[in-house]
Order: structure tokens, then C-alpha cells, then sequence
């Protein structure tokens, strides 16, 4: 059992499950405690940064409590065998929750590789292409461009939509894409620039759907029979950088060249069901420890509700603030899981980010390309800790404008 603790005024005060959030924050440090006799107190921060983010505390007592004998094997996860049975255990429960939680039907193949949605980048176009046929991309963004730098490597590439005459603020809208591409690509949600598909574009039924969910990846329930190729780094909801998940419908696998180098085949790691070479252990265990606690809260439906609930309290603190900061993503497009905004002048957001610093609120500074200040949202960021953000930064407002 965990409880939620304070600081105030050099006093340690125990926070009861449904008390409300103290009205002052002054001399304020987060900390959570276990409540089991002897165990020494640990401080926690209040985590916001877009990646590598969060984790659920639960799973991160879990893995110190197996760090140094795993299931009895008197070794770490760390170091036992890719191919031992206590690890194959750990990689079929991971890739059974996943289908589970997501409702992943049978045609469709999921994959656990390295190199990040990045590497994902060049393998969707050279793993889908169909000579003669233009690969048709939505740009919404930093990481859709980068997607679209990839893609025109392996042949010619057509923007269907953009937002950038809007500065990426927005998730164009009536996209069409044609019946002749040999797939069309999206990227679910934009973290620098805070835009999230609230709608999922229609495609032709000969045409796959192939999206970037890494950030975005299970932060409401989707239907994954609207997707050809589903792929997200894990760093954002699912577990720590090093791994990424693929899913991929069984009928595409195919249709990679067959000169392409073998580690590049997402067929040769559905054949050895990501196990062709030593795959990231450790990180796939965290994984299947987040999917075990995801639905021990009631499932994705449960943290589409929680999501939704954390994002509006920021939201709402933007809005009601005339303007003393102003959200940066226009209101139909606004993220869930990246809520991104401006204060009047750098310095002031400066201040803001150090203030919060102070308060143990972490991670709040934005994108080093574009400025301004974003609080990430991923389904491990507390409710309670959303509160305590809310109610500093209307207090920074209240000492500041």
C-alpha cells in the first residue's frame, strides 16, 4: 500500500485517498511513502517531462523488489537468457495483455523491436511499398516530417494534408487519400505542437493505414481493425526507451522486397516472433509489468476517462486565465497527452519553469525548437498530481500578472 505525502512548513503530512489537494504549496515536496514498517521514505517528483516519462509506481517497486533474483532464477532479469523459459514466460504475457487491452484481432502480428519509431520511419515505406504507387502522408508536424524524410528514400511520396500553414496547431481536416497509394500513413499525435487525431481519417478498403502512436499509444481505446501498421516507441505510456511495438496486419507482411536486408523484415520477426536476435529483455519485462497494472485499473476504457479528465483540468486553467497563457493547439485538435502553451515573454516562462522546479513539478519546459512550456500528461501522471500543476499555475498567475 502506497500513500501520498507532503511537506509543509518542515512538517511530513499523510494525504488519505479523496483528500484534496492542499490549498498552499509553499516549502511544497512530493514524496511517496510505503506504508509497510521499517521501509524508508522515498522522494518522488511529480514527472511531466514528454519522454522518457513516467512510470506507474506500482511497477517500478515490482521490478526493485525482482531486480536481483527473478523468479527464483538467483539472477536478474538483466541478465538471463533471451531464449530460457522464465523469459519466454515474460514475452508471451506481454505481447497476450497487449492484444487483450487493445482488442488486437488474430490477423494482425505484434512485434518487439529496437531503434525507436525512428527506425520505424524508413521500415513502414520499405516494408509496404508497391512499385509505381505514391506513399501518401498527413504532415502535422516535427515527427511527420521526419517520417516523410524516410519515406521519399524508397520512392515518391505525396503530402495529401498539412498544418503547417498554421504552424502545426491544428489536425487538418477531410483528409483524402486515394484509392491508387500503396498506403497512407498519419502520426497520431504531435508532442511538440500538442495536436492529437480526435477522428481517424477514412482510407480505401485496398489502402493500409499505417500510424506513429508513440505518444499517443493507448491513451483511449481505438478500433485497430481501421489500421494496417500500428507502431509507437515504447517511452511514452507503454514502458521505458529501448523497445518498440509493432502491429502489423498478417496480409502486409509480404510485401517487402526480398532483397532487403534480413533485420529490416518485419517478416523475419513475425517468423521468430521477435526473438531473431537478443531482444531488449528488460524493457519488454517493464512493458508487460505496465500492461499487467493497466488492466488492473479497468483497462484502456478506464484511462480514456482518467486522460480526458487530467487533460480538461489544464485546459481549463488556460482558458479561464485571459490570456495570461495561452494554449498553442487550436481547441478541436488539443492533445491528451501533450498539453502545450505561452506565457508573454520567455522569461516569464523561465521563471514559471523554475518555480515549478521548486514546487517538485518537473519537466514543464517545451520543445527546444519551438519554446513556450508543455505539461505532459501520459497515463501514468497522477490525477492528483495534474491538481497540484493546476493549482500552482494559478497561483503563479495570481503572483505574476
Amino acid at each position: 500500500m502506497f500513500l501520498r505525502c507532503f511537506t509543509y512548513k518542515g512538517l511530513v503530512v499523510q494525504l488519505l485517498p479523496g483528500s484534496p489537494i492542499p490549498n498552499s504549496l509553499n516549502s511544497f515536496s512530493v514524496y511517496t511513502a510505503s506504508s509497510k514498517k521499517g521501509d524508508n521514505m522515498t522522494k518522488r517528483v511529480y514527472n511531466f517531462y514528454a519522454g522518457p516519462a513516467t512510470l506507474p509506481l506500482p511497477v517500478l517497486k515490482k521490478v526493485q523488489g525482482e531486480l536481483l533474483d527473478f523468479h527464483g532464477t538467483g539472477m536478474s532479469v538483466l541478465e538471463i537468457s533471451h531464449r530460457s523459459k522464465e523469459y519466454d514466460e515474460v514475452h508471451k504475457k506481454a505481447s497476450e495483455l497487449l492484444k487483450q487491452l487493445m482488442g488486437i484481432p488474430n490477423d494482425y502480428k505484434i512485434l518487439w523491436l529496437q531503434g525507436g519509431a525512428s527506425t520505424q520511419f524508413f521500415m513502414v515505406p520499405l516494408n509496404l511499398q508497391i512499385v509505381g504507387k505514391p506513399m501518401e502522408y498527413v504532415n502535422t508536424g516535427n515527427w511527420a516530417k521526419k517520417a516523410i524524410k524516410e519515406a521519399k528514400l524508397y520512392g515518391d511520396v505525396k503530402i495529401v494534408a498539412s498544418s503547417e500553414d498554421g504552424k502545426f496547431s491544428y489536425i487538418p481536416k477531410n483528409v483524402q487519400f486515394s484509392s491508387g497509394a500503396s498506403f497512407a500513413h498519419i502520426t497520431g499525435n504531435e508532442t511538440i505542437g500538442g495536436i492529437e487525431w480526435q477522428e481517424w481519417p477514412k482510407v480505401p478498403s485496398e489502402v493500409p493505414l499505417a500510424c506513429d502512436m508513440s505518444s499517443n499509444f493507448m491513451d483511449k481505446v481505438i478500433d485497430v481493425k481501421k489500421f494496417g501498421v500500428i507502431y509507437a516507441g515504447a517511452q511514452k505510456n507503454l514502458g521505458p526507451a529501448g523497445v518498440t511495438v509493432v502491429i502489423v496486419r498478417e496480409d502486409l507482411i509480404n510485401r517487402v522486397p526480398e532483397n532487403t536486408p534480413t533485420m529490416l523484415k518485419w517478416k523475419t520477426h513475425v517468423e521468430k516472433d521477435s526473438l531473431y536476435n537478443t531482444c531488449p529483455c528488460f524493457a519488454i519485462y517493464i512493458c508487460e509489468l505496465v500492461l499487467e497494472h493497466l488492466q488492473s485499473l479497468g483497462g484502456i476504457s478506464a484511462m480514456e476517462k482518467q486522460n480526458r479528465k487530467k487533460s480538461k483540468l489544464v485546459y481549463d486553467v488556460i482558458d479561464k486565465s485571459k490570456g495570461f497563457y495561452r494554449g498553442v493547439a487550436k481547441q478541436d485538435s488539443r492533445s491528451l497527452m501533450n498539453v502545450t502553451f505561452n506565457l508573454a515573454t520567455p522569461e516569464l516562462e523561465a521563471k514559471c519553469v523554475e518555480e515549478a522546479k521548486k514546487k517538485g513539478l518537473i519537466g514543464l519546459k517545451g520543445h527546444r525548437d519551438v519554446g513556450g512550456m508543455r505539461a505532459s500528461l501520459y497515463n501514468a501522471v497522477s490525477l492528483g498530481g495534474v491538481q497540484v500543476l493546476c493549482e500552482f499555475l494559478r497561483e503563479f498567475q495570481e503572483n505574476n500578472q
